[in-house]
């Protein structure tokens, strides 16, 4: 779940809508072709690969959604502090430790044991 208080609009996207069924916390991305919410994955370097944001909320296909970014989400219990994270290239939405083959750049930072800070891919 999103743990900055409230993100200022300059940190989401409003107005969209789900292209599948998402899970809070999802890395996405906005397909070009229709224009809706999909999770991002980092099996290839193609627009799958883009990270635009990040849901606050599971979302079911076809219902409106935000994405977030530079904000700091509740992702998980005993992370590592430091830790830099990519988009995972085997989990849809997920995030990893090492670099995916479309996942090279570094989408976010373990704060602590349960919080990290998330960025977009770009």
């Amino acid at each position: 779940s999103i743990t900055t208080a409230v993100p200022p609009t300059s940190c989401n996207i409003s107005g969209l809508l789900a292209g599948e069924a998402l899970a809070a916390g999802d890395a996405c991305y906005i397909k070009t072709t229709d224009g809706k919410v999909y999770r991002s994955i980092g099996t290839s370097v193609n627009a799958a690969a883009a990270v635009d944001g990040y849901v606050p909320t599971d979302c079911p296909a076809g219902e409106p959604t935000s994405l977030y970014y530079n904000v700091q989400f509740q992702y998980g219990a005993a992370l590592s502090p430091g830790t830099f994270c990519y988009l995972s290239g085997t989990v849809p939405g997920g995030l990893d430790t090492v670099a995916s083959t479309g996942g090279t750049m570094v989408i976010g930072r373990v704060i602590d044991a349960t919080r990290i800070r998330l960025n977009p891919s770009y």
